[in-house]
């Protein structure tokens, strides 16, 4: 099994006509992803990628079928994309897009209360469930089926700790980048917790970053749940120099604040194993599965 995607979604994209939008909806549909349609606005009525493309969300949704998009529209229009995308009634809204305006996006995460509607990013990698489907820009090479659940706020540590989980014979039940803006759809600990009631996950690898509380978040759930299962935590950022804005628009700590020492320490106050060493992850949480120490 999978979380918040799988075999049967239907998946529209918004600004398919543009040459991101074809390059990655190229890559979705070879890969086995049920994309459906296009949505341009002025372009309604026309084919692209073999696929019908509309000029409203609303018009895609009622003759396809579809309960996911994703958006590869420039950071102007995507608020106003994902804005469709929610009256739409869409269930999963991936928005890869980056440098989209904070306080359009703070608009987007009020639209989102009360709807039916989850959003992943912006400036998201997507989700990637082995095999099955991909929504998004993520790597798919090293990528196999499994029983590890992965979310980061790390898109190159993302790929690294996928080829690890790999080669340690494990796979990987979903990944899911949750985004590396300050402000963003689902988070951290909202993964965190599907994977712990996921049948289809044994184990969870979290990537967290200094900035924010994401990840004191995370930690929070688990002291309070006490989950069977594994979760292994890696905090990048460590040597990042305070006052200083690193990488993300998130990657920011001001005195203790977000600082990794801090998130390391409550994480593993909760009973998460912590990784010092990247390079280490995928091992840990295959010892961590076999109950070593």
């Amino acid at each position: 099994m999978a979380i918040l995607v799988g075999p049967e979604t239907r998946v529209v994209c918004q600004g398919m006509t543009g040459r991101a939008g074809t390059f990655h909806a190229a890559r979705m549909l070879s890969y086995g992803t049920r994309l459906v349609a296009g949505v341009t606005p002025g372009k309604g009525g026309r084919t692209h990628l073999d696929l019908p493309v509309y000029d409203r969300m609303a018009d895609a949704v009622r003759e396809t079928g579809a309960d996911a998009s994703i958006v590869f529209v420039p950071p102007t229009g995507a608020a106003a994309a994902i804005l469709e995308a929610i009256e739409a009634g869409v269930g999963l809204v991936v928005c890869v897009t980056e440098r989209v305006p904070v306080l359009d996006v703070v608009r987007v995460r009020q639209a989102l209360e009360g709807s039916r509607t989850r959003l992943v990013g912006p400036n998201t990698q997507g989700i990637l469930v082995p095999g099955v489907t991909q929504i998004g820009v993520m790597s798919t090479i090293d990528a196999r089926p499994g029983r590890i659940g992965i979310v980061s706020r790390s898109a190159s540590l993302t790929s690294e700790i996928v080829l690890q989980t790999t080669r340690q014979g494990l796979g990987q039940s979903t990944t899911i980048g949750v985004g590396g803006d300050p402000i963003h759809g689902i988070g951290l600990k909202d993964c965190v917790e599907l994977f712990i009631d996921d049948p289809g996950t044994d184990g969870i690898v979290v990537v967290g970053e200094i900035g924010g509380d994401e990840e004191e978040e995370v930690a929070a759930l688990v002291k309070r749940v006490r989950p069977s299962k594994p979760v292994v935590a890696y905090i990048a950022g460590r040597h990042a120099p305070p006052e200083r804005r690193m990488g993300h628009a998130g990657a920011f700590t001001s005195g203790t604040d977000g600082g990794a020492a801090h998130k390391i320490a409550v994480l593993r106050g909760a009973g998460v194993r912590i990784v010092n060493d990247a390079s280490r992850v995928g091992e840990t949480i295959r010892r961590a599965l076999a109950g070593e120490d």
